[in-house]
């Protein structure tokens, strides 16, 4: 249901906006990153020129998956949270498994999230569907996402089919969908 630009704005979501997701050589490379990042970054100062509110997930886990020791967990530069900002991290895929952010979402109510970032395949996809069962409500901005490049197969055909599951759970919208030239946020 749209909603007008001055009432009750969605929570902009910025999921795993990280260095590691743009350092070549390492196996969470993504392909696409520079467009991704692109409409991340017009998402997200569209929403901080209106003073709508804005959340971040940081992706923290064994030294295995992500060295918390290494810079590659930073943020990235033009992408990272302003004083202001919640910032949550997660061990696991979903951002449920911190526990600051599971008692956050569980005592807002009606809250409504636009969610975007990296990590489709995990963070993304397990968030929403977490969400879902607690009876969240999540918007996944398709062209503003983006996962890692699949070990086998067409990258692009992988984002889709990703897409679509997450489709079940929460609803899909582009960017041009999302904000109208009306003025309109559609979620």
């Amino acid at each position: 249901m749209p909603a007008s630009v001055h009432d009750d704005p969605p929570i902009l979501v910025c999921a795993d906006l990280q260095s590691e997701y743009l350092t070549e050589g390492r196996s969470h490379v993504i392909s696409d990153a520079e467009a991704i990042t692109a409409r991340c970054l017009e998402l997200m100062t569209l929403w901080r020129d209106n003073l709508w509110p804005v959340m971040h997930l940081k992706r923290i886990a064994q030294a295995a998956w992500f060295n918390p020791a290494s810079n590659l967990t930073d943020w990235i530069a033009e992408l990272k949270p302003r004083p202001g900002e919640l910032t949550f991290e997660h061990p696991l895929p979903s951002a449920y498994s911190s526990t600051r952010f599971a008692e956050y979402m569980s005592n807002m109510r009606s809250i409504r999230c636009v969610l975007m970032g990296f990590s489709l395949d995990e963070t993304v996809l397990s968030t929403v569907v977490d969400g879902f069962h607690r009876s969240h409500r999540y918007q996944v901005v398709s062209d503003a996402v983006a996962c890692r490049r699949p070990g086998v197969g067409d990258a692009a055909s992988y984002k889709l089919v990703v897409v679509k599951v997450i489709s079940n759970f929460a609803g899909v919208l582009g960017t041009a969908d999302l904000i109208g030239a009306s003025g309109k946020i559609a979620v």
